[in-house]
C-alpha cells in the first residue's frame, strides 16, 4: 500500500465502524424497530367499468396489470398516455388478453360510466375504465398514493392535476414499479410478457 491511498483506507475503515457502530446502537435501543417500512402501493378498492361491471382489487389478481390515473377532459397527457398504453397492448398480440389495463378516474363528478364508455372507444378495446363515488375514488387515490386535485379555471369550469405515471402491478396485484412507455411498443410489449 503507497503512502498516497493510506490515509483514504484508514478514513474508510473509520467511517465504515461509525457507521455499523451507530446501526448497533440504535438496534441495541429499539430505534430500528420502529422505523417505519416504506408506503405500501395498492390496496382495496371497489369501482364499475365504462360497462357497469363492478372492479375490485381482486381483480387484479392472476394478470399483471397497467394502472393509469386520469380524467376524460384532460387535454394532452392522459389521451398521450392511453394512446402509448393502447400502442402496447396491440404490440402484445394475443397476450393482451392476458394483461389487464386500467384508466381510473380521479374526476367522478364528470366521467360517469357513460363518459368512460364514450372516451375510450377511440382506445385499445382491453382498457377498462373505472370510475365510482366521490368516496370509492378518494379511496382508491389514497391506496395508489396518487396526488390528484381540482384547479378552478375562469371561466367557472375546472381541470385536474393528477399524477401522470403508468402503474405496473404483478400477478398478485402488488405493485412493481412505474411502467415506462417511453420507448417503441414493442420493446415495451416485451417487458410487460415477462410479468405473464
Amino acid at each position: 500500500m503507497d503512502r498516497t491511498t493510506r490515509p483514504l483506507v484508514i478514513a474508510a475503515a473509520f467511517s465504515g465502524s461509525l457507521v455499523i457502530g451507530l446501526l448497533l446502537m440504535l438496534w441495541a435501543m429499539g430505534g430500528l424497530r420502529n422505523v417505519a417500512a416504506p408506503a405500501a402501493i395498492g390496496g382495496p378498492f371497489q369501482l364499475v367499468d365504462q360497462s357497469g361491471h363492478t372492479v375490485t382489487d381482486k381483480s387484479l389478481q392472476g394478470h399483471p396489470s397497467l394502472i393509469f390515473f386520469g380524467f376524460t377532459h384532460c387535454p394532452d397527457v392522459c389521451p398521450t398516455s392511453l394512446f402509448e398504453m393502447s400502442e402496447v397492448l396491440r404490440a402484445m398480440g394475443k397476450d393482451a388478453d392476458r394483461v389487464n389495463a386500467f384508466f381510473i378516474s380521479v374526476d367522478p363528478e364528470r366521467d360517469t360510466e357513460q363518459a368512460m364508455k364514450d372516451y375510450l372507444s377511440s382506445f385499445d378495446p382491453h382498457l377498462k375504465g373505472l370510475t365510482g363515488s366521490p368516496d370509492q375514488i378518494a379511496k382508491v387515490i389514497s391506496a395508489y398514493r396518487v396526488y390528484a386535485r381540482k384547479v378552478p379555471l375562469k371561466d367557472g369550469d375546472y381541470t385536474m392535476d393528477h399524477t401522470a405515471l403508468v402503474y405496473l402491478m404483478d400477478r398478485d396485484g402488488k405493485f412493481v414499479s412505474p411502467f415506462n412507455l417511453k420507448r417503441t411498443p414493442q420493446e415495451a410489449a416485451a417487458d410487460l410478457k415477462h410479468y405473464l
